[in-house]
């Protein structure tokens, strides 16, 4: 180096690594720099199976890095060099592009390399391997025989082949392949073994195992011989060695759990199925899985455990490094993975170990007293059986005679009288130079009030003006010496004028910190204000702290509980600042209590304990305990003993609750500023059992079948019930009857009760009263209810039934009411059945009556029909028995044609309808008159009018508004199809809804006399 340093006088050298020209120098900026990267790959080699036989095709294995300058490349297989002269062999920039590929010449393991002047990294290895499947042998399969119910399996013995397999099974010919069957077929993806589940006679058939296998290239499959499988019926009466396959009756189900812990929710489906699929498996799905086939006999089971494991993964790299020449290197790799990975260390491309300067100790190495020639490109490489993972990095090792040109010294550094200043000084060099200060010509050693240390820095403390001036570090190293200089001006100090002053606020209120200071005139002066040392944003309009403009003072507003604490105000300038403190108080409501925790948990009361909380300086009055259970759907007030709570109690026991019921609990202070938040809750308790106190309600009954007693009640709510074991004790006894016959009903949910006994009488008075139990007694016995056996039907008959056609559609049916006898039950009205003469009794029609009445309408008949009418009695048991049947005829129908010829006149405020008179056919009941409905704004009347008028005169409405007119026929078959007819007197306009004979509806408007035809 001195001889390349006199070549050139008044040249400093730069940093040789700079060029990734490892041992040369690289000279002055104004030469040139020769700027660099070491290669860094962006794609590399990816293993590949390549068909075995296949002669035309091409393999390519890809590799590109990026670099500057650009990078070569040069590949290695299985440790030796490719041979790219080879014709066969071609390199297209980084990748290798192999030519009809041979097996047992090409394959192995390939690695690219990419190289430029800063070094060369070594790419991941690439395996190119041969597949091939053969074809399965020629001879047939020997047939199968299975019998019905029982198990049984088919073998593949597939072919030689590589990589693995994926097994099919398809029946009698291509490509009907299996589909599951509720679980009955499974095929296993290691032997490809077909297994078969309680065979059916139905399963007889040829099978043939299909296998593929996939390539990068190519998919390629085959199939066996034809597996001939017939199922008996009955299996021959010998004794034989179980089949392990064999299936038991009925088919099991299969379920997966996990034996160590919980199966993996992302089993999903399969934990139900013969394969449990487990994807994206991570450590934590480790351990002992089993498998239990079940069913309606009993359950067997097998066990197998899950080991995981794991290619590397990088958990440190080493990075790009810049360092001096002469110093150390450290260089870390780790490496998880599962076996543990082992880590080598390569430089450009070849191993390194440890020798010489060097020292490789798994995953760090170290490079002590670092020459030029340690430059270049070095690789971490982390392996196990399952994979390898390269890190790289680039090592620059710098050489350079000291340089202030990028870092020189401050020209200007303002100081404070009285303070302290410190300048630094830090070249580029390397080796590392020697660093010294003076001031003018004297050398500044270290004394009282100057420092400097070892690394360059400067420090001058309690300054006066006597240290103004210049001050000037000198560096220097083997290759040479440089120096830079800068100006100490001395400034005066700054200080805390007015100083702020504690403070003492509640909750809410707003507070001022004062904050003045004096400072040199020349200099900007700020303020700033921290809160026990975090610092305030002041500059926030809608925040809680604003500072004044021309002074430093800081305005609180709404002041909280979390502002409370020690307040900073710091007047700076960029020389010094000055500093003064003041706490604020804020008084408020108290903290949460804390520590919370429930002791003596009794059946109907607990006891709380606590510890005090921050009282925020205000002490604290009284507490309040708030509860929740299920059956609230918030927090409210609970009772205590005493009721009344004093600030100084740290226990209270509550009493109230309901037995055997879920609480939780808080704790709330308070003090005259109002009260706190609540504590954490408690931990959920259940309150001790207890026998109920209160009896079921709702006591009733009645009805049901002959010879039942049939009791009802509201079942009890889950905070009456008091424990578990709940049920409910029924006893009953006729009336005036001296014993009770008690029953239990276990049932919380139970409502009714039914007891049967064919002695019983119908309709008979029974006392009634209920209690509820549980596991630690019974509850009190409701008051007496007084029930009712279920009734008998009745067992008379009404007499003298009486039925008249009212109409074509309807008739009315009258009866003797029957003899009421109140000791068998409560008549509830009559049932009339009525059917066609033609039909059969049991399709009768039925119509029932509320109450006693003896008479009733039936309507929805039909015209002109025979039917036959009984009546019986009936209550909440049933019907009684029919009365005599009586015969009733219905009337001819009306006519179903409307009136025609409708026309009107209107007359002032009178309006005269005039129409045809209907007539008859020989199957309708004769006319015997005409009806005219009036409507107007919701309001009707009708009109009757005799069989010789065929013409009305009716009043119009005051207003101008319309009428609507309805006329039909009417007579013994009952009402005819109406005719509507709208009518207004508005300019003497009318308006008709008329009625054609195809039944189209439409609306005409005309002037004097509407004719519809």
């Amino acid at each position: 180096w001195a001889a390349s340093l006199g070549c050139l006088p008044g040249l400093l050298p730069l940093a040789a690594s700079l060029g990734c020209l490892p041992g040369l120098p690289t000279w002055a900026a104004s030469l040139g720099s020769l700027p660099g990267l070491g290669p860094v790959f962006e794609e590399q080699p990816s293993s590949v199976v390549y068909p075995e036989g296949l002669s035309e095709g091409k393999v390519t294995l890809n590799c590109q890095a990026r670099a500057s300058p650009a990078a070569t490349y040069s590949w290695r297989v299985n440790g030796t060099d490719v041979p790219v002269g080879d014709p066969r062999y071609t390199l297209v920039a980084g990748n290798l592009v192999i030519s009809s590929p041979q097996f047992g010449h090409d394959g192995g393991s390939y690695q690219c390399l990419a190289i430029n002047r800063c070094g060369t990294i070594l790419s991941r290895a690439a395996n190119l391997k041969f597949g091939y499947l053969h074809d399965f042998p020629g001879e047939g399969r020997s047939p199968q025989t299975a019998y019905e119910g029982a198990g049984a399996f088919l073998a593949c013995q597939p072919p030689a082949h590589y990589p693995a397999l994926s097994y099919r099974w398809f029946v009698s010919e291509f490509p009907s392949f299996m589909k599951p069957d509720g679980g009955r077929w499974f095929v296993s993806q290691v032997t490809g073994n077909l297994y078969l589940a309680k065979a059916e006679p139905n399963d007889t058939a040829s099978y043939f195992c299909f296998t593929t296998i996939n390539m990068d290239i190519s998919t390629k499959s085959t199939f066996s011989k034809a597996n001939q499988l017939t199922v008996q019926p009955d299996a021959p009466a010998i004794t034989v060695v179980p089949d392990p396959f064999s299936c038991p009756i009925p088919v099991p189900k299969l379920r997966w759990r996990k034996v160590d812990g919980l199966l993996p929710s992302k089993a999903g489906a399969s934990a139900e199925g013969p394969i449990l699929t487990l994807p994206d498996m991570t450590f934590h799905e480790e351990g002992v899985y089993e498998c239990e086939a079940y069913n309606s006999e009993g359950r067997d089971t097998q066990q197998g455990r899950i080991t995981v494991q794991a290619q590397p993964e990088w958990l440190q790299v080493m990075s790009d490094s810049e360092v001096e020449i002469s110093s150390e290197l450290h260089w870390t790799c780790v490496a998880a993975g599962k076996p543990r990975p082992s880590i080598r260390w390569l430089r450009n491309g070849q191993p390194l170990s440890t020798q010489d300067r060097v020292e490789v100790n798994g995953g760090r190495l170290k490079v002590i007293n670092l020459a030029l020639e340690d430059s270049g490109m070095y690789q971490c490489v982390a392996e196990n059986k399952h994979g390898t993972i390269y890190s790289n990095a680039e090592l620059r090792v710098q050489v350079q005679v000291p340089d202030f040109r990028s870092n020189p010294v401050r020209r200007l550094v303002p100081a404070a009288r009285g303070g302290q200043v410190m300048m630094e000084c830090r070249p580029r060099a390397a080796p590392k130079p020697t660093l010294f200060w003076s001031r003018g010509t004297e050398l500044l050693t270290n004394s009282s009030r100057v420092t400097v240390t070892p690394d360059g820095m400067l420090r001058i403390h309690n300054i006066s003006r006597a240290d103004e001036g210049k001050y000037t570090c000198f560096a220097e190293n083997y290759l040479g010496k440089a120096n830079s200089t800068g100006h100490l001006s001395v400034r005066d100090a700054t200080k805390i004028t007015l100083a702020p002053s504690n403070a003492d606020i509640n909750q809410g209120e707003n507070v001022t910190l004062q904050c003045h200071a004096s400072h040199d005139p020349t200099m900007d002066l700020t303020f700033t204000w921290a809160l026990n040392g975090a610092l305030l944003d002041l500059e926030d309009p809608g925040g809680p702290y604003h500072r004044k403009e021309t002074v430093g003072d800081l305005l609180i507003v709404s002041g909280h509980l979390s502002q409370a604490g020690t307040y900073s105000c710091t007047a700076q300038t960029v020389v010094d600042s000055a500093s003064a403190s003041a706490k604020l108080v804020v008084r408020g409501p108290p903290g949460p209590p804390g520590g919370l925790v429930v002791k003596n948990v009794a059946s109907t009361s607990v006891e709380l304990r606590w510890s005090r909380g921050y009282d925020n300086h205000s002490p604290i009055g009284k507490y309040v305990i708030m509860g929740h259970s299920p059956l609230s759907p918030g927090w409210k007030r609970m009772r205590t003993d005493p009721s009344n709570i004093e600030g100084n109690a740290e226990s209270i026991r509550v009493v109230g609750l309901l037995p055997w019921m879920d609480y939780e609990f808080q704790v709330i202070a308070s003090n005259i500023l109002g009260s706190g938040e609540p504590s954490m809750s408690s931990h959920t308790i259940r309150t001790q059992q207890a026998a109920p106190t209160v009896a079921p309600s709702g006591l009733g009954g009645g009805g049901g079948d002959r010879n039942e007693l049939i009791i009802t009640w509201t079942p009890m709510a889950r905070e009456y019930q008091n424990g578990d074991g709940f049920g409910y004790i029924l006893a009953f006894r006729k009336q005036n009857s001296p014993t009770w016959v008690v029953e239990r009903v276990s049932n919380v949910e139970s409502s009714r009760y039914v007891y049967s006994n064919q002695s019983l009488s119908p309709y008979c008075l029974f006392e009634v009263k209920i209690k509820a139990y549980n596991r630690k007694g019974e509850g009190p016995f409701s008051q007496i209810a007084v029930v009712h056996s279920a009734e008998e039907e009745p067992t008379v008959a009404p007499l003298r039934i009486n039925a008249t056609a009212l109409t074509a559609f309807e008739m009315q049916v009258s009866w003797d009411p029957i003899q009421h006898l109140s000791t068998n039950g409560i008549l509830q009205g009559y049932e009339i059945r009525y059917w066609r003469q033609h039909e059969r009794e049991a399709s009768a029609d039925r119509v029932r009556t509320a109450g006693l009445e003896t008479t009733a309408r039936v309507v929805g008949l039909r015209p002109s029909t025979r039917y036959h009418v009984t009546v019986m009695a009936y209550n909440s048991a049933g019907t009684g028995p029919a009365s005599p049947r009586t015969t009733v005829t219905t009337r001819r129908p009306p006519p179903n044609r409307p009136p025609g010829n409708v026309s009107w006149k209107t007359d002032g405020s009178w309006v005269t309808v005039r129409w045809d008179h209907v007539k008859t056919l020989d199957n309708e009941s004769a006319v015997l008159g005409y009806k005219v409905l009036y409507k107007h704004e919701g309001q009707s009347a009708l009109k009757v009018l005799d069989k010789g008028k065929t013409s009305v005169t009716l009043p119009l409405p005051k207003d101008n508004g319309y009428v609507v007119l309805e006329i039909r026929s009417w007579g013994e078959g009952g009402d005819g199809a109406a005719q509507e007819t709208i009518v207004s007197r508005d300019s003497g306009e009318t308006w008709t809804d008329c009625v054609c004979p195809n039944n189209i509806f439409f609306l005409i408007k005309c002037t004097l006399v509407h004719y519809c035809p």
